[in-house]
């Protein structure tokens, strides 16, 4: 069974928030014509500048047209986006998740199907942003009344939303997606990132559980959510934070976060004192979350062969299909992802460090994949089309 989201789900629920109130202000009256499509602004947000300071040049290749197997996509589409525009996590009940909308929207782009980014981001606004700011409430029930119990939000779901709408608005030239990208891109920089610690920033998983003052080992940090080909993009969104701080931030985790024999990340990480270390009460693995650090590595082109090193070696050294789970302490598999799509990663991170061309399989993805390990491949293809063309034998 795959358990990737009931781990997840333990691990964001370390406290809820209270039920916030929408608020709109006099801003989003004077904005509602332009974003008919963007969600509330939450309190305090200011306006974009007119002349908003110029980002770091943005060398980041389109992602629009990215995925150019339609073929896959029409099949990805048809078995976890239902016709609301629900993205259904397959291996865990059907709920719905940030993450998974972010994933679905990013994916719809790079196909080039608005019609269906617009069914994701409506369901998305209507469903997930139902927090008192500009963040999205992680987890939706469909079996459950209310579907949203749980008001916390998940960093990377947060990410993933705002970096799609900034690829639609480019895409598609409408304003609406980039006022909307902008609300959540500015609350993910106040509320989500410790900039002025003193200390390289840090992005928190969610808003509530994970900082010092909450935790005894705290703050608790997830380097899977440094989702590093986003942020160059959020910089054009919301250039009053600095986005290029947080990549170095992550890629210097990326380095030291390393546990045992096999100098792996585990998925929880308490960053209190002087060296990372396995944070408290929660298994000290590499898992689900933690297979995506080298994917983000090689989408956003960035990290030096240092920083690939411990997963290239892991995963070259398999002795049978699939991708272990392994328990850092002592360097041994206790678990084995064993479809398909997952094997799309390794293959994209031994192109990115070593230009090893892809196999064949990494071109062809299988029909009858949960949503994860099928998301997860088509991410890596789009990611491989925009950066590597010589892996594809192109």
């Amino acid at each position: 069974m795959n358990r990737r989201p009931l781990a997840r789900a333990a691990a964001r629920r370390p406290g809820a928030l209270s039920a916030g109130t929408l608020a709109a202000g006099a801003l989003a009256l004077l904005l509602a014509g332009a974003s008919a499509r963007a969600a509330p602004l939450s309190p305090g947000t200011p306006p974009e500048p007119a002349a908003a300071p110029k980002a770091a040049p943005d060398a980041a290749p389109r992602l629009a047209g990215a995925l150019t197997d339609a073929g896959a996509w029409r099949a990805y589409r048809a078995r976890f986006v239902s016709e609301a525009g629900r993205v259904v996590d397959s291996a865990n009940g059907g709920i719905s998740h940030s993450e998974g909308q972010g994933y679905g929207m990013l994916l719809a782009v790079a196909a080039g199907d608005r019609g269906t980014f617009e069914r994701i981001w409506g369901w998305t606004r209507a469903n997930l942003m139902v927090r008192g700011d500009a963040l999205l409430a992680w987890r939706w029930e469909p079996d459950k009344r209310p579907a949203v119990a749980d008001l916390n939000d998940a960093s990377d779901g947060d990410v993933l939303v705002a970096w799609a709408l900034v690829e639609a608005a480019e895409a598609w030239g409408d304003p609406g997606y980039r006022i909307a990208a902008r609300r959540i891109a500015v609350d993910i920089g106040r509320r989500l990132v410790l900039f002025k610690t003193g200390k390289p920033p840090l992005l928190l998983p969610g808003l509530a559980g994970f900082s010092a003052e909450e935790r005894a080992d705290g703050p608790v940090v997830n380097l899977s959510y440094w989702v590093f080909p986003a942020f160059p993009r959020l910089a054009l969104a919301a250039p009053e934070f600095d986005w290029a701080r947080l990549t170095r931030s992550g890629l210097d985790l990326v380095l030291s976060a390393r546990f045992g024999p096999a100098r792996l990340p585990t998925e929880w990480i308490s960053l209190k004192g002087d060296e990372p270390r396995p944070a408290d009460g929660f298994p000290a693995q590499f898992s689900y979350n933690a297979i995506r650090i080298p994917l983000y590595l090689a989408w956003a082109g960035i990290g030096t062969p240092a920083h690939y090193a411990p997963f290239l070696a892991l995963w070259g050294e398999r002795e049978r299909g699939g991708l272990p789970v392994v328990d850092v302490a002592e360097g041994r598999p206790v678990e084995w992802l064993e479809e398909g799509g997952y094997a799309a990663l390794p293959a994209l991170a031994a192109c990115a460090a070593e230009g090893t061309p892809v196999p064949a399989s990494f071109g062809a993805p299988q029909a009858r994949e949960n949503y994860y390990p099928a998301t997860l491949h088509l991410l890596a293809l789009a990611a491989a089309q925009m950066r590597y063309a010589s892996c594809l034998g192109r």
